[in-house]
């Protein structure tokens, strides 16, 4: 048996390659410009950093066609994905100017576009925006949310949206 071989790849490239190969969990944020216009984007960095207060993280370019709403805003709406919302995150990262076109979302607390039909979604306060090279990491106090119909998640590896394989025993 032989073991392929690794790509030769240094600096950037192998961080980049490394990444990919680093399968995430994808949300969905959401926010309102200063005008009251929906925006939001996918995102595979979201994680959880404190249990109390209830505090979620996410990072984001602040070249990113949704950074001004988020730098101006002081809640978004965070939304767990699963298999059922595979199409949804396509349209979400796609065209910024079409991602609120039709009714996978409704208005929800502080008008915050809310996706539809996820297996959870909760909405809080910005309570830190850090910037970091030309990216920032931003700092979410949940106030409140709920949780939809279980799915299976929705992965993003290998420059791929996936779904997993039976659990390991």
């Amino acid at each position: 048996m032989t073991t392929p071989q690794a790509p030769d790849a240094s600096g950037f490239d192998a961080f980049a390659q490394a990444f990919r190969r680093h399968a995430a969990g994808v949300a969905i944020i959401t926010a309102l410009t200063p005008d009251g216009r929906p925006v939001g984007f996918t995102a595979t960095s979201l994680a959880s950093l404190a249990a109390e207060p209830p505090l979620a993280t996410f990072n984001m370019a602040r070249t990113a066609s949704s950074w001004p709403a988020i730098e101006h805003t002081d809640h978004v709406a965070i939304h767990i994905l699963g298999e059922r919302q595979f199409g949804v995150a396509q349209i979400l990262a796609g065209d910024n100017a079409k991602r609120f076109d039709g009714d996978h979302w409704e208005p929800g607390p502080h008008g915050l576009p809310i996706i539809r039909d996820v297996p959870a979604w909760m909405v809080g306060r910005i309570v830190a925006r850090t910037p970091v090279a030309g990216n920032a990491m931003i700092a979410v106090q949940i106030t409140e949310g709920a949780l939809g119909a279980p799915d299976e998640p929705l992965t993003y590896h290998e420059r791929a949206y996936r779904a997993l394989g039976a659990p390991l025993r």
